[in-house]
């Protein structure tokens, strides 16, 4: 039997690579399966071999001061892919972790393939890791096409196979009426997936809410949670005493939620992809701590934190970073929007156009499982 050994770094990376081995699945079901992964690997039947939250971690204050245990997870990791033996060395994005692990077993044992997925952001910063990566990474996944040329650049073997978030999916029919207050507009609130980001951020988000009421009286905040962090996003609201705030965590619906909201304040990442792919207008937020913020603002070469806004070479997504990720800010930005339904169509009809751009003819995620199958 064929061995695949997925190992990813954060929830969106675990989401991902889920897409990608449900298509597998459906073509070959004689492949056995080991992973660093979380919540929706498992629901696929996926063993982890440790918990996910114990090497996500945020910012490169928090990685020094967690170097050591990193660098434990790091060994646990090589020593369990080496004892698993696997075909394939499947990694997905986090490439700070995933990438390292992947050097050390393929110096271990040259004959697995290193295929990795979500090519780290070369077109952002430190483009000569491209040299180095080709030298342990056998194939790598490009989920947009303007990234090929820094591959092809280096005659590293690659493949744009676009973004599965934009994958067209069937879903089943919810009715989320029942759930929220009738005759309430939803808003749907993203403060991220990790531990720090939301212990900074939903104190800028509550306060937000909080203004929002003070001038409007018709929506309804809906948090959106992966199961693991519910209880923390929960406790953050109760100590606000905030009516009018609701938290979900099942990815059904969390999807038809989105989809019927009428706008959406999100942390920047992956998530905005989503946001788009579902026609709704949208601002982005994110603050790191200062020392932080000077290592990344030094090193990098783009102007925007946002794809959608790196792809067009605008902001087309307003962008709260840093000083501007505050409540006042927050709620006059969002509020210029709710006022101004000409701005939300300009919106919406800009990132569509945006992420046509990222898409391709056959389902991403079937295209990246072929890829797959072909080094099996």
């Amino acid at each position: 039997m064929k061995k695949i050994f997925i190992l990813t770094g954060e929830p969106s990376g675990d989401k991902l690579a889920s897409k990608v081995i449900q298509e597998l699945k459906k073509n070959n079901s004689q492949i056995e399966y080991l992973s660093v992964g979380g919540e929706n690997l498992k629901a696929l039947g996926i063993k982890s071999i440790y918990d996910l939250n114990d090497i996500t971690y945020i910012g490169f204050t928090n990685v020094i001061k967690n170097i050591f245990k990193i660098n434990r997870k790091i060994n646990e990791t090589v020593k369990a892919i080496k004892d698993f033996d696997p075909n394939i060395l499947f990694t997905v994005d986090s490439p700070d972790f995933t990438l390292r692990v992947a050097e050390r077993v393929k110096k271990l044992n040259p004959n697995i393939k290193t295929i990795h997925y979500v090519a780290p952001q070369v077109w952002v910063w430190r483009e000569g890791r491209v040299k180095k990566i080709k030298k342990f990474i056998d194939h790598i996944l490009l989920l947009f096409n303007f990234e090929k040329s820094y591959f092809d650049k280096e005659n590293m073997s690659n493949e744009f196979v676009g973004h599965p978030l934009l994958d067209e999916t069937l879903e089943s029919k919810i009715d989320i009426n029942q759930l929220f207050e009738k005759n309430k507009a939803l808003i749907s609130v993203f403060p991220g997936s990790r531990v720090s980001e939301i212990d900074v951020l939903m104190p800028v988000l509550l306060d937000f809410v909080k203004l929002m009421n003070n001038n409007y009286q018709d929506f309804i905040y809906i948090f959106h949670s992966t199961k693991q962090h519910y209880d923390l996003i929960q406790s953050h609201i109760k100590s606000q005493n905030i009516s009018n705030c609701e938290i979900i965590s099942d990815e059904k619906i969390k999807s038809h939620t989105l989809k019927k909201s009428v706008f959406a304040v999100a942390k920047s990442g992956t998530i905005s992809l989503e946001i788009c792919k579902s026609k709704v207008p949208s601002i982005i937020l994110y603050k790191m701590n200062f020392f932080n913020y000077l290592i990344v603002r030094s090193l990098v070469k783009v102007k925007f934190a946002n794809i959608i806004n790196i792809a067009a070479g605008k902001e087309v997504i307003p962008e709260l970073l840093q000083t501007k990720c505050n409540p006042k800010d927050l709620f006059k930005a969002v509020s210029s929007f709710i006022d101004n339904p000409s701005k939300i169509k300009e919106q919406v009809e800009k990132t569509q156009s945006i992420l046509n751009t990222f898409k391709t003819d056959i389902s991403s995620s079937k295209l990246a499982s072929k890829a797959l199958s072909k080094y099996l």
